[in-house]
C-alpha cells in the first residue's frame, strides 16, 4: 500500500491538523532524518503553506490544535507542538502546558529550533558570514578529508539541501558523493 493511501486511511481523508477535506497532500515533518509513516502527516494546502512560511500564519486557523494535539500519531503531535510554539499567544501557552509527549517525540519536535528563545538560537554562517538556513545549497571552498573513510570531498563540490546541527553553529550536514557527512561551516560558501 502506498504511503499516501496509508495516510488517507489513517486520517479518514481529512487534514490531520485542522480536519479540512480538500486540497490534501503528504507533508514530511522537516528536520527529522527518518522517513516513513511516523514522520509524515496528511495536511491541507492551508496548513502546509502556514507550516512552511511563518509570515503567513493565521492564529485563528490553528485553534484546531486544541483537538489535533491529542493525536496518537507522532508526526501530528510534533507539528502541533511546533505550531503552538510559533504562534506565541496566550491560548497557545495554555495548550502547551497541557500537551504531553514522550521524551523522544519531544526531542524530535525540538529539532526545528521551535520553542527556543530567539536570543538562544544558534546561527550558522558560511566563510563570508552569510547566514545559512535549512535546505540551502553551499559549495566547498577547499578539499576536505572525510573522517572514517578514504573519501576526499573536492573543492568546488556543491552540497544541496543542507541540514543544520541544532547543537553546534559550526556544523552542517550534507550529502557528498552519495554519502551523508558533517561539514564545518568555515569551509563552505552559500550558493
Amino acid at each position: 500500500m502506498s504511503l499516501e493511501r496509508e495516510l488517507q486511511k489513517r486520517s479518514g481523508s481529512k487534514c490531520e491538523l485542522c480536519g479540512n477535506e480538500e486540497h490534501l497532500a503528504e507533508y514530511a515533518v522537516p528536520d527529522i532524518k527518518e522517513n516513513g509513516l511516523q514522520t509524515v502527516l496528511y495536511a491541507c494546502k492551508t496548513c502546509i503553506e502556514q507550516m512552511n512560511d511563518a509570515e503567513k500564519i493565521d492564529e485563528n486557523h490553528w485553534r484546531c490544535l486544541n483537538d489535533s494535539m491529542w493525536s496518537e500519531h507522532e508526526a501530528v503531535k510534533i507539528m502541533a507542538w511546533r505550531m503552538l510554539n510559533r504562534i506565541k499567544a496566550d491560548w497557545t501557552v495554555d495548550l502547551l502546558g497541557m500537551m504531553y509527549m514522550e521524551d523522544d517525540t519531544l526531542e524530535l519536535a525540538k529539532a526545528s529550533g521551535d520553542g527556543v528563545d530567539e536570543s538562544e538560537k544558534l546561527v550558522h554562517r558560511d566563510v563570508n558570514g552569510v547566514v545559512l538556513e535549512q535546505g540551502d545549497s553551499v559549495v566547498l571552498i577547499k578539499d576536505l578529508k572525510v573522517k572514517g573513510s578514504s573519501m576526499v570531498a573536492k573543492q568546488g563540490t556543491a552540497v544541496r539541501n543542507i541540514r543544520l546541527d541544532h547543537e553546534n553553529a559550526e556544523y552542517i550536514e550534507g550529502r557528498v558523493d552519495g554519502q551523508q557527512i558533517v561539514i564545518i561551516t568555515q569551509y563552505v560558501k552559500k550558493i
